[in-house]
């Protein structure tokens, strides 16, 4: 099969690595892809946003698959586009996708059929949220509705702080459009969890547990990023947790989904908070995570291409899913300023120690290649991810690779895989 991954970061990187070990792929292609991405694909010089374009390209070169990973062009419709010109595509249609790029849509989904979740207020009028978040009880938590790259969610824990947020997303639009209306939301405390899962529809099967670490600096100081490392599997995500879940989280939203004409097939991501009052659902994604799918898909031992066929053909139950028992930490460097402004351009050394050791795999996220040299191309730069028989044993294997990597004003957190 030729197969088009759509994306160029390092989700895409480890998805395009992972299905290369298919053996019915026969030839991957990647659009746009990094520097990374073409060491094993061939590169595409077409936006992911851009619909036309990759349904061009793949009726041109006889594509027999398109894999869309990113949110923007699952929430503008290219699943569509590709179905209607009789491309088979993995990933939910628009109607389905919106349970990411609306967080609205996402509250009142869960509202409607009892999903645990935390409670809310919707705004569309910035005077009227300024005047509730007044009196709101504190810490409260003020989202943007639409996408925006994972950064449209602030904790503000003054009332001064939850005013600035709102004026930020709706009156000086930080985020954009996204920010045309506003949730704002109950403070809820506990271990946070991110599960991402196959579904077709009908039958979901969870994938192993992951912990993200979002803020930019140790101990989660600093701003919100798209996500700074991870760590599998959760310390905290239990085996009786899991059947909870389950029973009152997953299989619940996928039945509200088609109860609402929004069947979802594709990977279905769950950010859960673990309270003390059970587990509540935080935000929903409506693809694979990044960087969460750099230490997930490594411990994938089912042929991820036979998965992504029985999606589309909704035919899931028929697949066992194996996964190894390892651990994996993935540690991410960025440029130094990131997730605010940042230089580019910057060359990177050490990536020639790796090869294609089993142990230690390196995701590039922002990338280009210039001759024979990577140079960074973006916020997040590289995904340094290692297995271990332990979370401890893979923390130190993916540190030690992250010393040996070098470019200027690399910045990267000391502590994954603590928390």
């Amino acid at each position: 099969m030729k197969v088009l991954v759509v994306g160029g970061g390092g989700r895409e990187h480890a998805i395009v690595w992972k299905l290369a070990q298919s053996p019915d792929v026969t030839e991957i292609f990647c659009a746009p892809g990094n520097g990374g991405i073409g060491e094993i694909a061939r590169l595409v010089p077409v936006s992911a946003t851009d619909i036309d374009g990759i349904v061009g390209f793949s009726k041109e070169n006889g594509i027999d698959l398109v894999v869309v990973a990113p949110d923007d062009p699952l929430a503008m419709g290219m699943v569509d586009a590709l179905e209607a010109a009789g491309i088979p595509a993995f990933g939910p249609r628009k109607d389905a996708a919106i349970i990411e790029s609306s967080k609205v849509f996402a509250k009142d989904l869960m509202k409607k059929y009892n999903i645990p979740t935390a409670d809310y207020r919707v705004f569309d009028d910035s005077r009227e949220a300024r005047e509730y978040v007044m009196k709101a009880k504190l810490p409260v938590v003020v989202k943007a509705d639409g996408l925006a790259l994972g950064k449209g969610v602030l904790i503000c824990h003054t009332r001064d702080e939850a005013v600035a947020a709102v004026n930020s997303i709706m009156e000086e639009r930080k985020f954009g459009s996204a920010g045309q209306r506003i949730v704002v939301e109950e403070y809820i405390t506990g271990p946070e969890v991110s599960i991402l899962a196959f579904t077709d529809g009908r039958t979901i099967k969870p994938m192993v547990s992951v912990q993200d670490h979002k803020r930019a600096l140790d101990n989660d100081q600093g701003l919100n990023t798209g996500g700074m490392g991870t760590f599998t599997p959760s310390r905290h995500y239990t085996g009786a947790i899991a059947r909870e879940c389950m029973e009152t989280i997953f299989e619940p939203t996928i039945r509200a989904m088609n109860e609402e004409g929004r069947k979802f097939k594709g990977v279905l991501f769950f950010g859960l908070m673990l309270t003390e009052n059970g587990p509540k659902v935080l935000e929903y994604n409506a693809r694979f995570g990044d960087p969460e799918t750099q230490v997930v898909l490594p411990l994938l031992k089912t042929d991820l291409l036979t998965i992504i066929k029985a999606v589309i053909n909704e035919e899931l139950d028929k697949v066992d899913i194996q996964w190894e028992q390892d651990a994996a930490v993935c540690v991410v460097m960025a440029s130094g300023g990131y997730p605010e402004a940042y230089e580019k351009g910057f060359e990177i050394t050490g990536l020639d120690r790796f090869g294609r050791q089993s142990e230690i795999l390196v995701f590039h996220a922002g990338t280009k290649k210039e001759g024979d040299r990577f140079l960074t191309n973006g916020g997040r730069v590289l995904g340094v991810t290692a297995r271990g028989a332990d979370i401890e044993e893979a923390r130190r294997k993916a540190y030690a690779a992250v010393s040996g990597i070098h470019f200027k004003n690399a910045h990267y957190r000391r502590d994954i895989g603590i928390k």
